[in-house]
């Protein structure tokens, strides 16, 4: 009876007899269907709700114990939605390249700038320069004051120094003229021919006479040759200069009278004269002055 009962499961059904097996395995698999849905929904409910289903066969079978579940887990919170990230901002076109009449006067500006700059260093370099120059000529101009003021100074004292040396010497010299003068005057005493007022110390006189002066303009004033006027007759004096025979040897106007033509007048009549007469004594005096008046 076993044995055949054991045939019979394993055989196959026989036909027409599919309708059983076929609805048995809708309802299992209905029922599986049933039970995942209830196990996903439980997963979001508070209290878990167990599925049971029992398959029953056409033999009778021992069932396995059931499992036992641990509990669920408690449930956890739900996490609060990331926020959304903001959307990036959308970047600004890139402004338009410069054209090439920028970029010229740019360089232009550039170059302006430049040689701006470097006319500015040069002004301050030329400056200072000068500036340096000034205060060297102005240090050198101090120093030349003061060397001209230290020579100034030993040029004064020697210039002292010298007068003081003159002074000594001429006052020697005066004093040792006095005392020649005093020897002079003893020894020339015995064959002096001066008058008893004279107060010279030579043996005779050198000079001319007084009446000297009137013979030689005698012997000149012949010679004259003045036809013109001369208001407030004037005087023309000239220096002559003589041999020791009382020949001329020149003149020279020292004094004028004013009258061009009186002045001219007795340099011509002095050169007529060629000579001059002598001195009482026999001599010619070598220089002395004529003075002639166009009324004399």
């Amino acid at each position: 009876m076993q044995s055949t009962a054991d045939h019979l499961d394993l055989a196959p059904p026989p036909s027409g007899r599919w309708l059983g097996p076929m609805g048995l395995a809708l309802v299992v698999h209905g029922l599986l269907v049933i039970a995942l849905t209830l196990g996903v929904q439980w997963q979001h409910d508070s209290e878990p709700v167990s599925v049971e289903a029992e398959l029953w066969s056409r033999l009778p079978q021992q069932a396995a114990p059931r499992a036992v579940e641990p509990p669920p887990p408690p449930p956890q919170p739900t996490p609060a939605p990331a926020p959304k990230p903001a959307p990036a901002p959308t970047p600004a076109p890139p402004p338009p390249g410069p054209t090439q009449a920028e970029i010229a006067t740019a360089q232009a500006k550039k170059k302006a700038e430049a040689e701006k700059k470097e006319r500015e260093e040069e002004a301050k370099k030329i400056a200072a320069d000068k500036k340096a120059a000034e205060k060297a000529a102005a240090e050198k101009k101090i120093a030349a004051e003061k060397a001209a003021d230290e020579k100034e100074r030993q040029q004064k004292l020697a210039a002292e120094k010298r007068e003081q040396a003159r002074k000594e010497a001429a006052e020697e010299k005066r004093l040792a003229q006095i005392r020649e003068d005093q020897i002079k005057r003893m020894m020339g005493q015995a064959g002096a021919t001066g008058g008893p007022q004279s107060t010279g110390t030579a043996q005779q006189s050198s000079g001319p006479t007084p009446g000297y002066g009137a013979k030689v303009a005698a012997r000149i004033k012949p010679n004259v040759v003045f036809t013109d006027v001369a208001p407030g007759n004037p005087r023309a004096e000239v220096e002559v200069r003589t041999a020791p025979d009382g020949t001329i040897t020149s003149r020279k106007l020292t004094k004028s009278s004013g009258n061009a033509a009186w002045d001219e007048a007795v340099l011509r009549a002095i050169d007529r004269t060629n000579s001059l007469p002598r001195d009482t004594d026999g001599r010619v005096p070598s220089s002395l002055v004529i003075g002639l008046r166009p009324l004399d």
